[in-house]
């Protein structure tokens, strides 16, 4: 059985992890000392990352507008997860972690711009 490393739930949402092969989609749970996501389909498959260990948490933002898709990175890998409620997990996120650990990553033009300037940059 899986035990919660939360003491307390701030936020729970469901959303979709996109971790292995194809979306799972599951709960959401925001609370005092970890983001945990457990699958609807098998609760057994669930993915806990304490506060402490997030490096950098950050969705695409055009305007006001925040992406549903957002991306948590630690020091060992990197984990994709959409939401609706992507601007509230970031907003308890940015609580937790600090302004400095919640990012605005760029969108997809702006990583193929910044490629392409770096292959005709002068060395």
């Amino acid at each position: 059985m899986a035990q919660s490393l939360n003491k307390t739930v701030e936020f729970h949402t469901t959303g979709v992890s996109y971790l292995g092969v194809g979306g799972k989609v599951g709960k959401m749970l925001l609370g005092n000392a970890a983001f945990e996501f457990y699958a609807d389909t098998n609760v057994e498959n669930y993915i806990q990352i304490p506060w402490a260990e997030i490096e950098q948490i950050g969705a695409n933002v055009r305007g006001h507008k925040i992406s549903r898709h957002f991306e948590i990175f630690t020091k060992e890998s990197k984990f994709l997860f959409a939401s609706k409620d992507s601007g509230k997990i970031l907003k308890i996120a940015r609580e937790k972690l600090g302004n400095d650990k919640v990012v605005k990553l760029p969108t997809l033009l702006q990583t193929i711009g910044q490629k392409i300037k770096n292959l005709f940059a002068k060395k």
